[in-house]
């Protein structure tokens, strides 16, 4: 791939260039590819670099590079057609249009209204110290856990954790936004003092706003393996659970030590994820006697 103004810095934080981001996505583009799959993309573009007002899209606009694939608009009625990235030559093609972050949608295509996986975004207030957003996690864990859900994990990259629990993709998405937010705000009866239901940052000064909200129709998370566009360029890292105590910082994994994590790991944390086709069947019904 021709890749133009190599050489630029995209972050000051790290050093790291235009050809550094290029090269870390190539490395993982494996993993990232198997994460997007068959799922609609959004990106976060950054033409400036890190801090220098990037944009977030959807949608193919006037933009198009080799391997970007758009999808139905049918898919989406009254949307503009949404992108997707299936390919190597597609991913790095966005990244030489200066794309730092990629984003998916919680669905599969073609059903876009049936989600195949739910997500639980721990957000903390300020105030909130890593210790705490470590123990907010198995919390969290733990009540899927007497749900008979069984949970995956991971750093968003920035201050925070990702629970992510994977879905046969059986329900409306309304059913799953609303299920996740029931859960939620059942945790946050059990632990007033710990996690709050309502987003806001004046709502969870010293507290944890488990998100939601990236359950609805037409949300993003941001994908396993992306970087963030934020100083440092964190990544956003599969782990495993009994790997979370000893891990010192959401920000431990950036771009220039996350290759060299991977190439060392025993194993794919993620391996069984996909495997795990999970009913609500049982947890819909058991939720409100907890």
């Amino acid at each position: 791939m021709k890749l133009t103004h190599p050489e630029r810095v995209v972050d000051a934080a790290s050093g790291a260039t235009k050809a550094d981001v290029a090269r870390y996505y190539d490395g993982v583009a494996d993993w990232l590819l198997a994460e997007l799959k068959s799922r609609p993309v959004a990106l976060l573009r950054a033409p400036e670099g890190v801090g220098e007002g990037g944009f977030f899209q959807k949608h193919a606009g006037k933009a198009a590079w080799p391997g970007l694939r758009l999808l139905d608009a049918a898919l989406w009625p009254g949307h503009d057609a949404l992108l997707a990235l299936p390919t190597r030559t597609a991913l790095l093609g966005a990244v030489q249009m200066n794309t730092l972050e990629f984003h998916a949608w919680n669905a599969r295509v073609p059903r876009l209204d049936k989600p195949d996986r739910m997500v639980f975004d721990l957000d903390p207030g300020d105030g909130v110290d890593w210790a705490a957003i470590r123990d907010g996690a198995v919390r969290v864990r733990d009540l899927l856990g007497e749900l008979g859900l069984r949970s995956w994990l991971k750093t968003s990259g920035g201050r925070g954790l990702h629970v992510v629990v994977p879905l046969a993709a059986r329900w409306p998405v309304d059913t799953v936004r609303a299920f996740s937010q029931a859960v939620v705000q059942r945790l946050a009866g059990r632990e007033p003092e710990r996690f709050v239901a309502k987003s806001g940052a004046d709502n969870r000064v010293g507290r944890i706003f488990v998100d939601y909200l990236r359950n609805g129709e037409g949300a993003t998370t941001v994908a396993a393996y992306s970087l963030r566009a934020r100083p440092g360029l964190g990544v956003s890292m599969p782990l495993a659970w009994e790997d979370l105590a000893a891990l010192e910082s959401p920000t431990h994994w950036t771009v220039t030590n996350a290759l060299q994590h991977l190439a060392g790991r025993p194993a794919d944390p993620w391996a069984e994820l996909g495997a795990h086709k999970q009913s609500l069947a049982a947890p819909l019904k058991a939720l409100p006697s907890l």
